[in-house]
């Protein structure tokens, strides 16, 4: 019987899955009017289009889609004669791309422009009082400057257009991807082009979970982002710079999050007493400091921001067999948060 609910269950979420090209399908098209409306030269290359992803994030990852597409051929891509001087071709490349890697599914927005300036980013910031007005440019990583564009109301646009460059648009691009439950991020060289890379969940509706306790509470942390889990040996615990706290493991310093402390649920006990649960997401790891790790099961994920609002370092919720209610975490996001107040401290910090 529980065979068969498997068989029945797995069937129906494959009838969910709908390849991407059916997103896909339409950027030709828009690539060809944007070419002839702003006299660029533009080639569209589409890879991974057999992807497969839930239909209901199909639907709503479209709309970000173009605006990004958008974006790259009116702002990211110089001038047919501009390039020339450049030494570049004078066409101009966009990519879509999308692929697995572990649960998700990542779709990337790649051009070979002009790259996004750093000093013009940094200094619109300031205008728009999105840093502290003694904040230097060079007390910012490329990754924080670059993600001060998702900032709402934030364009570096020097003239409003009918392609984009109203002010509005990279803050709704990431609301609506976090809405889904995914993550984006941008990578730039200045004078090779820009790259906006998605993370997605592959479905919506089902999540293979690991229980794990923290004071008396239950979490959910989604299976495919955890590595390993070791109970901690405190000799291996180092101290670094700013006092964050780094587990020596097989030659690689993993920084540590007190995710009891994270959530307010009271201090962290003897560390030798605690299980570091190692997860990885967008390419970093971290250790989560638990208290105990329960059993694992198939969760249904419930948004919290239909009813409540958005928390930080939580994707959803899911209600157990015992009727309890328990909190997924978002690895991500927990990750994205703590790197960046420890100063983007790398997690493979050398030897």
């Amino acid at each position: 019987m529980l065979q068969n609910t498997k068989e029945l269950q797995e069937s129906v979420l494959n009838i969910r899955m709908l390849p991407i090209s059916f997103a896909f399908n339409r950027f030709p098209r828009l690539i060809r009017d944007l070419s002839s409306q702003l006299g660029k030269a533009v080639e569209l290359v589409i890879e991974g289009e057999h992807t497969e992803l839930d239909k209901t994030v199909l639907e709503r990852i479209t709309d970000p889609l173009v605006h990004l597409v958008r974006n790259a051929v009116d702002h990211g891509l110089e001038s047919p004669d501009v390039r020339a001087e450049k030494g570049k071709s004078e066409t101009g490349r966009v990519s879509l791309t999308a692929y697995h890697q572990g649960g998700s599914i990542v779709i990337e927005v790649r051009d070979d422009g002009a790259g996004l300036n750093k000093e013009r980013v940094w200094k619109k910031a300031l205008e728009k009082g999105l840093l502290h007005h003694e904040t230097a440019l060079d007390d910012l990583s490329d990754h924080q400057v670059y993600n001060l564009i998702f900032a709402p109301g934030f364009s570096t646009a020097e003239q409003v257009s009918d392609v984009s460059g109203r002010g509005v648009g990279m803050d709704v691009v990431k609301r609506n991807i976090e809405d889904l439950g995914g993550h984006i991020e941008v990578d730039s060289e200045p004078k090779v082009g820009s790259v906006f890379r998605i993370s997605l969940p592959l479905t919506l509706a089902i999540l293979d979970g690991q229980l794990v306790k923290l004071a008396d509470q239950v979490f959910v942390v989604p299976l495919i982002s955890i590595i390993e889990s070791i109970q901690i040996e405190s000799e291996r615990v180092i101290v670094a710079t700013g006092g964050v706290e780094l587990y020596r493991l097989r030659d690689e310093n993993i920084p540590i999050l007190r995710l009891k402390e994270e959530f307010g649920l009271g201090e962290t006990g003897a560390l030798d007493k605690q299980l570091l649960c190692l997860v990885e997401a967008g390419g970093n790891r971290i250790g989560l400091l638990l208290d105990e790790m329960l059993g694992q099961q198939q969760v249904v994920i419930k948004s919290l921001e239909s009813n409540y609002t958005r928390v930080n370092g939580i994707s959803g919720a899911t209600i157990l067999g015992d009727g309890s209610v328990s909190l997924i975490l978002d690895v991500q996001g927990l990750m994205t948060g703590f790197l960046s107040r420890v100063g983007e401290t790398n997690n493979h910090i050398a030897a």
